[in-house]
């Protein structure tokens, strides 16, 4: 197991926003990364451009104890790396824990220049075996995030053979269609390119198909043979496969917010070249994660909301302190997850075939105890003994609600709503309103409400 088998792994939370950043240290997060704008992969949705707010998160964070990380993992072109250094050095002033970076030659840069600064290797690097691990390593790096396109024998195996290296995975959220982070969707559909930071997560978009005529006014057909003649060679050994006729024809695929442009999509005997993969939830391999001796658990959605943030920081930290005192995993957190926004999960490239167990554990867990995120508690009148909620989306007297807090959760029945004149009312509409619930006991700090459906 190395040497590192059994300690308490660090939960790493993304940070979309200051306010993001504090739900998950108050639920349980070790440390948060957040990204610049221009030298990571997420423009949008992000508060930390201003370099006071990333300022103010890092030193919240360090007063805190804990640990604060930006995300500079983009694989610049020239015009980038002329400005990089230059736009760096009040980031490094700073002083954050580290920089997550992937370009060998922004890395290169930053060692020479600024060499105590700890440098963690991004996903975006793909490193999938021990040796690029050393190699990192030798290079003066911090930590490798590890690929995630490895099996959970894979990992160990890079442990046991990189005992001295920092790890670290990521254990939920969305996942790339293509290799990590290398998806062309987005810069083919409009000229944003997802490694310049500008991914607009083209394969999540609502498609719908139509079938396409074949005559001169639609989409030039694909001429097959060619893809026959190309692969005859790196796939002679698979024998000729009679083909499904339709597989010949083109389709066409309309785009919600782009209604009547019409675009072809096709599919060879390999498969249809477009996909949405479903998002990675691995929380039931913690535990072996844990044993393995991994040194960080990510999870990603720096554009997700506090109480995917809140929630997930909760659930993964119960997992992970479970793991850590002996106790057997508690299948419940799986159904917990699936309240959150999500396309459906996978465990990724962990393993191969789930055992027994774990098939009965996703089957039998995850549909039993199902929330939807309705309200923010902003403050507690102790006079009125009232929580003040900002409202996300209905709610009605009648409901059962949970109040998810940083010190364990709290079901309620909703017997009496009142609005802001404390007039008993039985609704509440949804996002934009401000309305009051009763609530007995000492104020939470950093509450979150749901309604189970």
């Amino acid at each position: 197991m190395g040497n590192h088998a059994m300690n308490a792994p660090e939960l790493l939370l993304p940070a979309g926003s200051l306010q993001h950043m504090r739900y998950a240290y108050a639920y349980g997060a070790d440390a948060v990364y957040a990204g610049q704008p221009r030298y990571s992969l997420r423009v949008r949705n992000n508060d930390f451009h201003k370099l006071p707010v990333l300022q103010q998160g890092i030193e919240e964070a360090h007063a805190l104890g804990k640990q604060f990380f930006v995300a500079s993992n983009l694989m610049p072109h020239n015009a980038k790396i002329k400005t990089y250094m230059a736009d760096m050095e009040p980031v490094i002033e700073m002083k954050p824990d580290a920089l997550i970076m992937a370009d060998p030659g922004l890395i290169m840069m930053v060692r020479e220049r600024w060499p105590e600064m700890p440098v963690h290797l991004s996903v975006q690097a793909n490193t999938v075996n021990y040796q690029a691990v050393k190699f990192w390593q030798s290079m003066g790096l911090s930590r490798v995030i590890l690929s995630r396109e490895l099996s959970l024998d894979e990992i160990e195996e890079i442990r046991q053979l990189c005992p001295d290296m920092e790890l670290e995975v990521f254990v939920h959220g969305a996942l790339c269609i293509a290799y990590s982070g290398r998806c062309l969707l987005s810069g083919y559909f409009n000229h944003r390119d997802p490694n310049q930071g500008t991914c607009t997560n083209a394969c999540r978009w609502d498609y719908k198909t139509h079938a396409s005529d074949n005559n001169d006014d639609s989409p030039q057909k694909i001429e097959f043979k060619a893809f026959d003649a190309m692969n005859q060679h790196s796939f002679s050994d698979c024998g000729q496969q009679e083909r499904h006729p339709l597989a010949d024809d083109v389709y066409l695929i309309e785009e919600a917010n782009r209604p009547g442009e019409l675009m072809p999509i096709f599919e060879d005997e390999h498969g249809t070249y477009i996909m949405n993969s479903k998002d990675l939830r691995a929380i039931q391999h913690i535990e072996r994660l844990v044993n393995i001796g991994v040194d960080s658990l990510k999870i990603e959605g720096r554009t997700k909301s506090v109480y995917y943030v809140a929630r997930t920081a909760q659930i993964y930290r119960q997992a992970i302190d479970d793991a850590l005192a002996g106790r057997r995993f508690n299948p419940a957190l799986i159904g917990q997850l699936d309240n959150l926004s999500n396309r459906g999960y996978t465990d990724g490239f962990y393993q191969r075939h789930p055992t027994q167990e774990q098939q009965n554990y996703l089957h039998g867990y995850s549909s039993n105890k199902q929330h939807q995120y309705v309200g923010e508690v902003l403050a507690y009148d102790e006079d009125k003994q009232c929580l003040e909620i900002d409202v996300k989306n209905r709610f009605a007297i009648g409901d059962k609600l949970e109040l998810v807090m940083p010190e364990g959760n709290k079901t309620l029945v909703l017997d009496k709503l009142f609005d802001k004149e404390l007039h008993d009312i039985q609704l509440a509409p949804g996002s934009g309103h401000k309305v009051y619930i009763p609530y007995h006991g000492h104020a939470p700090e950093k509450a979150l409400l749901a309604r189970y459906l």
